[in-house]
């Protein structure tokens, strides 16, 4: 889960003076949300929560709202920001870097590029590719990326994933409705 990435959501669906809007984000352990929930209808706290409690697994959360299903609906769809990619994510293109992106590091990151697999050297006081090659190669397209690619792409200020929240299913009172 990307905290910053929240703050910004929790700060939309902030209440205001103007309105009697009232939101929370609930973000932590599954098994605790299921649990405040109900697992069962015998252990529910309302009737149909727990068809949502069993949705709870994953990368997911909880928000409780006021605001209207249409508003809710149209934000998240429209809420997409490039992100810097993890380990594990599929590169969507090929990244490579090049001698002129490399000079403008200070010659203190040397060592953290060895160890990403970067082949560096310092020459006159900059950092320059110690290989030949006019570029180096940090991914390919449709690869699995490495904790070492993803740092190196945090160093050079490559975005290549995009962080979006998907709607899964909504309760009110009066009925439980599955989205996804």
């Amino acid at each position: 889960m990307r905290s910053n990435k929240f703050k910004a959501i929790r700060m939309d669906f902030r209440p205001t003076d103007a309105t009697d809007d009232s939101s929370r984000i609930f973000l932590g352990k599954n098994k605790l949300l299921q649990i405040a929930l109900g697992k069962t209808p015998e252990d529910e706290y309302a009737d149909n929560l727990h068809l949502l409690s069993k949705k709870m697994s994953g990368s997911v959360g909880l928000l409780c709202t006021n605001k209207s299903h249409g508003y809710v609906s149209e934000y998240f769809a429209n809420l997409a920001e490039e992100d810097f990619a993890r380990c594990g994510a599929v590169s969507p293109r090929r990244v490579a870097i090049t001698p002129d992106m490399i000079a403008t590091h200070p010659v203190s990151m040397v060592e953290q590029f060895r160890k990403c697999g970067l082949p560096v050297d310092v020459k006159n006081g900059r950092v320059v590719m110690s290989a030949e090659s006019d570029e180096f190669v940090v991914c390919k397209k449709d690869q699995v990326l490495s904790a070492e690619q993803c740092k190196l792409l945090v160093h050079f200020g490559v975005k290549l994933s995009t962080f979006r929240i998907v709607l899964m299913a909504k309760w009110t009172k009066d009925d439980y409705e599955e989205l996804q």
